[in-house]
């Protein structure tokens, strides 16, 4: 386990409620566009139609929500833990990492507690992610009431595609009423386990909280893997009629209201099943369609020729291509890897900037003012091709504009410009130690059978 910093009730949530970042440059965002003549906003608006005519069969954008962005644990966690609270009847969350830290603790009273009222409380982790989830927190999560499950439980590992078809999603859904969605695990923002350095800053990540008709979608989804985990411990004892006929399904939850916002925005999926390219296909109809900006923020950012040529085809459009990308080396074979892509991103003119302050967690994108993501799919063929991945994609300049406020600050204040001339400059020595990491990864993907498409 990571180490652990036990800290007093008061600290816990003031730690998880640090406000260092103030949301000014949100603010900030969403004053931009509202400050602007009656015409111009009209005009605004009407852009991101042109990206929902694009959307596919799956994922589908929906009207009527209201979308909110969190911005890191400070946002996220007492939104959570609020929202538990608050539960009448259900409360479902997906994680890939559970830590048994001070928030990991935190979270876990509120859904004993939301137990103790009665609430069906399921709590579906990895099992990989959250494979040193100490038995002292699971026995306790299941004595509170808490219904535990773990998905594809790892016992030895062998480098085969099974074993890389993780649960790397991060989502949570209380009461059919509220979402949460992201790529902020159940950890503190400052439990950086092995990497813990003095003054080393908050983990830079983000989730978004839905209110409206998409809940359904994220609801629908969290139940559909309860089933199938729930099927393969019932089916032997029970058989398949008798699993389901002791099984409710989310049709059977009380209604809520239909419509609660304005927003256009859709759940993406990736899955092995009906979703193999979802989220990938999106970010490519989003770059096909910018006009004057793209930013996106990623922490393992290893994209395919696909997406590869679709930034570098924004910029012959003159389109304006910024990425935000992790400083610090976290997982050293995935770190050199990127930077073998560097130079033809760097010769067509697209700004990188290495995250500095702490680690980069986030995995999001804004397309002019038209388009946005928030989610948990890195930009790397593990997660476009392989794990269990969630975004919601918000087609709303408002959000749009607070989104890129929050990625324009980090690239201002907490981030390191690469620039092509030093980055030319890497010895020979560096430059191979960068093509044999990527090469080791290249390998990965021809074990994974998708070589074909990458």
């Amino acid at each position: 386990m990571c180490r652990q910093r036990r800290l007093s009730d008061n600290q816990v949530m003031s730690r998880i409620s640090d406000t260092d970042n103030p949301t000014a440059s949100r603010a900030a965002g969403m004053a931009h566009v509202a400050a602007r003549d009656d015409d111009a906003v009209a005009a605004l608006r009407a852009r991101p139609r042109r990206l929902l005519r694009w959307a596919g069969r799956h994922g589908k954008p929906i009207d009527g929500n209201q979308v909110r962005l969190l911005s890191g644990g400070r946002d996220f966690f007492p939104a959570l833990i609020e929202a538990i609270d608050a539960a009448a009847f259900q409360v479902m969350v997906e994680t890939y990492i559970y830590a048994d830290d001070d928030v990991g603790r935190a979270v876990s009273d509120a859904l004993i507690r939301a137990a103790a009222r009665g609430v069906s409380v399921r709590l579906t982790v990895d099992g990989f992610g959250a494979g040193d989830m100490s038995a002292d927190l699971a026995q306790r999560l299941r004595d509170g009431g808490v219904q535990l499950r773990v998905y594809r439980v790892l016992r030895g590992f062998r480098l085969a595609r099974r074993h890389l078809r993780r649960l790397h999603r991060k989502l949570a859904v209380i009461d059919r009423r509220v979402a949460f969605v992201g790529g902020i695990n159940i950890i503190d923002d400052y439990n950086h386990g092995p990497f813990e350095q003095e003054g080393l800053g908050a983990r830079y990540d983000f989730a978004v909280e839905v209110r409206g008709p998409l809940v359904d979608r994220v609801a629908l989804t969290a139940e559909r893997l309860w089933w199938r985990l729930s099927l393969r411990g019932e089916l032997h004892d029970v058989g398949l009629a008798g699993a389901a006929a002791g099984y409710p399904l989310v049709t059977d939850l009380p209604p809520r209201r239909e419509a609660e916002g304005n927003v256009f925005a859709a759940l993406l999926l990736r899955d092995n099943l009906r979703n193999r390219r979802t989220i990938e296909r999106e970010y490519l109809r989003a770059l096909g369609v910018a006009r004057d900006d793209v930013i996106l923020a990623n922490a393992y950012f290893l994209p395919g020729r696909k997406m590869r040529r679709a930034l570098l085809a924004c910029r012959e459009r003159g389109v304006r291509v910024r990425l935000l990308l992790q400083g610090r080396v976290e997982y050293r074979l995935q770190h050199f890897a990127t930077h073998a892509l560097y130079a033809s991103l760097l010769d067509a003119g697209v700004e990188i900037y290495e995250y500095a302050e702490s680690f980069l967690h986030a995995k999001v994108g804004v397309v002019d003012e038209a388009w946005a993501t928030v989610g948990s799919s890195n930009m790397d063929p593990f997660s476009l091709l392989l794990a269990r991945e969630a975004n919601v994609c918000v087609y709303d300049p408002a959000f749009a504009a607070g989104l890129r406020a929050e990625l324009e600050h980090a690239i201002a204040q907490r981030s390191a410009r690469v620039m092509p001339e030093a980055h030319a400059r890497r010895s020979a020595l560096r430059r191979m130690a960068n093509w044999a990491a990527y090469m080791v990864l290249r390998l990965g993907v021809v074990i994974a059978g998708v070589t074909g498409r990458y």
